[in-house]
């Protein structure tokens, strides 16, 4: 099952976020063949404020618990984390829906 994480970053935390960088990528890493995508949320000026990825896992608790457990979590950088399921709809350039 398709799942989008959605993150938001707590106002002013580029450094902290910059700092626990290669923690989270190892972490993202140890997913590698769950993730369809997954990259920053980029402000206005183009600085990281948020993640979103794109999780294929069995279910929402697998989801849930992959997001609980990201170091960027254990820092406290996420004002806020929504995990949502999906549906798709258009793939690899072809509707499949």
């Amino acid at each position: 099952m398709l799942f989008a994480i959605i993150c938001t970053d707590r106002p002013g935390l580029q450094e902290l976020r910059a700092v626990t960088r290669a923690q989270h990528l190892a972490y993202l890493e140890t997913y590698r063949a769950s993730i369809q995508f997954a990259g920053p949320q980029l402000d206005p000026q183009g600085n990281a404020c948020g993640s979103l990825i794109l999780l294929d896992v069995p279910d929402r608790e697998t989801a849930e618990g992959f997001a609980a457990a990201d170091p960027y979590m254990g820092v406290n950088l996420f004002e806020s984390v929504i995990v949502r399921s999906l549906r798709t709809v258009f793939k690899d350039g072809k509707l499949v829906d």
